[in-house]
């Protein structure tokens, strides 16, 4: 399926946001996401099924000052 991944198409095989994580090795990493533009709770990441088209965003906090 073709997706939008951080603003770059990117064609990937996983279904939901979980396995979209696992899939581009964010799965042991505290990360934020929204999906199209919604901010998705970790915890519903599972329950998250991802369409063709769909922009997903993925932030990793940072430390700094």
């Amino acid at each position: 399926m073709r997706i939008q991944v951080n603003g770059r198409p990117r064609e990937v095989e996983a279904t939901t946001l979980e396995a979209l994580l696992r899939e581009l090795g964010f799965e042991d990493q505290k990360v934020g996401t929204a999906l199209n533009q919604e901010f998705v709770r970790d915890r519903d990441r599972e329950k998250i099924v991802l369409h063709e088209g769909d922009a997903v965003e993925i932030v990793t906090p940072r430390q700094g000052g």
